[in-house]
């Protein structure tokens, strides 16, 4: 019979053997990704879409944003990024959601993305309202007629909207999340960090551009799930 601590090693054996997934390891469906039914159109069908669904308003996504912004700076040729800020329907995040979109059409994002972030989560600056974000863009340097007539827009406004459209068709249950090639929606439920995060979102990037190049073979262009 097994001893109270050879029972404990055996159990924790089992858990560590449980929890370690060598890189390269077969993607699992419902564990490392789902796919998004129906698949959804992307911006650029030349290549692969990768979108980062994310709000300023989030502190997981500030502490994912280092990483994954290092990481898409040397993405390959054939792999495109975009982020797509969300509210999930709450006030305060539309207006950060307006932000995003309203620093992207002054040219200003570049600079405050990160600023962004640190100013919420780091120095607990409030930016949950129209004043408040506009107040602060100004502050920030940016010519302030500018940044108010670019996050009164229409353009922008409709930005943000179509951003929780997104997220509600790629049933986004949270951010950060990360989408590939409107096929596929990273899941990682066995994940430790950000890196690993990472990692996995290349495992199904490389799955989809399999499929992609299988599809082109066989001289199709359909979507596969």
């Amino acid at each position: 019979m097994f001893t109270r601590l050879s029972r404990w090693l055996l159990t924790l054996a089992v858990v560590v053997l449980a929890m370690l997934r060598p890189a390269g390891a077969e993607l699992v469906v419902g564990r490392d990704y789902v796919p998004v039914v129906p698949p959804q159109a992307t911006d650029n069908p030349g290549k692969l879409e990768v979108i980062e669904f994310f709000s300023y308003g989030c502190p997981h996504c500030a502490e994912f944003h280092p990483t994954v912004s290092k990481w898409a700076a040397a993405l390959p040729n054939d792999v495109v990024f975009r982020r797509v800020p969300v509210s999930f329907n709450r006030p305060p995040w539309a207006s950060l959601a307006r932000l995003f979109y309203a620093l992207e059409a002054t040219g200003d994002l570049a600079r405050l993305d990160s600023a962004v972030f640190q100013a919420l989560h780091q120095t607990s600056t409030r930016l949950y309202d129209d004043k408040s974000v506009i107040a602060w863009a100004g502050a920030q340097g940016v010519d302030s007629k500018k940044f108010t007539d670019a996050y009164n827009s229409f353009g922008v406004i409709s930005k943000a909207k179509r951003g929780d459209q997104m997220a509600e068709a790629y049933r986004i249950p949270g951010v950060p999340a990360m989408a590939v090639d409107g096929r596929y929606l990273v899941t990682g439920k066995d994940v430790k960090g950000h890196a690993d995060v990472i990692a996995l979102t290349e495992q199904v990037i490389d799955k989809a551009r399999r499929e992609r190049a299988a599809e082109k073979a066989r001289g199709g262009s359909g979507k596969k799930q």
